[in-house]
């Protein structure tokens, strides 16, 4: 009996999932809507391949494995012992050379293209972490952890197509019940490609059901693991058509709804195109303009000036610009600081100093991009 069996409670019929062995007498069980509960070791049976073959999906009430085995025997032998007798109207038989070659076994279809997060076995306890690029493209990637709120940033690379990063994490299954969520953020890009995409960033939180079903072949590394797609995008929900809405609901309060409403589909959102900034974005409150700029305090004024300060930066970046310059004033000198502390981590950017002392003072910064 190990983590990740699929088990029945003796005691009833629901069936779960092991995701800890507490003890030599106790596991934990997720059942199938990820309800958690230890279990006595004597309480559970594993669901095996055969009790499905001797039993029929519609078996009442758990098996034990010894019975399993006696049904199966028993059940061969059955079949072994059964005389041959051809039936009325039946052709001969044919000899093993002329009998034809039995049907090719289906092959699984490959994982389509896109960017994945997989978890494989280093162990039968012990899993690493990777990120697949399954795509034509380079992509940038940083992965981090989150725990009761608080993110932690631990490496950054870049993959290029059809490739798989080294592990970036490891991760036991005793301890599933306190993995962390895991952040990855991607950015694919060519060089001297005429298309800028934009930044995918995804969060993932385990569940047991979901994740002891998520096992597969993972493209790239080409083993099993358990992989999460990470550019997937949910499907847009489909609209009622406004001049069906009152017949619809008409319908729905008389009890004659149809068995689905009448709707039309979402007009296609164009392709969203990256503007560049200007070469000089300020970022005074005056200039920005928020709503409700007089309620501000100032902790918030400055947590907006940080965010257009990154937004600005990040459509330089990803635009192609040489040089931007960021009009932050002189002031007490707190967003100047922390503007300078945000670029000197940014691996994109060859330097940044004071811009034009004669026109702005201090109170400018000009930035160099890569």
């Amino acid at each position: 009996m190990n983590v990740g069996d699929r088990v029945r409670l003796l005691t009833g019929r629901e069936q779960g999932i092991i995701t800890r062995l507490l003890s030599d007498e106790l596991v934990e069980v997720a059942i199938d809507n990820d309800f958690t509960i230890p279990v006595l070791r004597r309480e559970v049976v594993v669901i095996a391949a055969d009790e499905q073959k001797a039993f029929g999906t519609s078996s009442q009430g758990p098996v034990a494995p010894r019975d399993v085995a006696k049904a199966a025997k028993a059940a061969k032998s059955a079949k072994a012992a059964q005389p041959k007798v051809p039936q009325p109207g039946a052709a001969p038989t044919q000899s093993k050379a002329e009998q034809p070659a039995p049907p090719k076994a289906t092959v699984a279809q490959p994982a389509p293209k896109g960017l994945y997060l997989a978890l494989s076995h280093q162990s039968p306890e012990l899993l690493s972490v990777h990120v697949i690029n399954n795509t034509d493209t380079d992509v940038l990637f940083t992965y981090g952890e989150e725990r009761r709120e608080q993110y932690r940033g631990l490496t950054s690379d870049k993959l290029g197509p059809k490739a798989v990063s080294a592990a970036l994490g490891h991760f036991h299954l005793k301890d599933f019940d306190q993995w962390p969520a895991l952040v990855v953020q991607l950015l694919p890009h060519q060089v001297n490609g005429n298309t800028a995409y934009e930044l995918i960033t995804k969060r993932t939180q385990f569940r047991a059901g979901s994740f002891y079903t998520s096992r597969r072949e993972a493209p790239v590394l080409k083993q099993d693991a358990y992989l999460f797609q990470l550019d997937e995008k949910p499907a847009a929900p489909v609209a009622i058509a406004p001049d069906k809405l009152a017949e619809t609901l008409k319908a729905q309060l008389s009890g004659n709804a149809p068995a689905k409403p009448a709707a039309v589909a979402p007009a296609p959102e164009p392709a969203k195109a990256i503007v560049a900034p200007p070469h000089e974005v300020d970022l005074h409150l005056e200039a920005l303009q928020p709503e409700g700029a007089e309620t501000l305090s100032n902790t918030a004024i400055l947590k907006l000036q940080i965010e257009a300060f990154e937004d600005a930066l990040s459509r330089a970046l990803a635009t192609n610009m040489h040089e931007i310059v960021f009009i932050h004033g002189s002031g007490s000198g707190t967003l100047r600081k922390e503007i300078h502390k945000l670029l000197s981590r940014n691996k994109d950017i060859k330097f940044f100093e004071d811009s034009r002392k004669e026109k702005f003072g201090y109170g400018a910064t000009l930035v160099r991009l890569k």
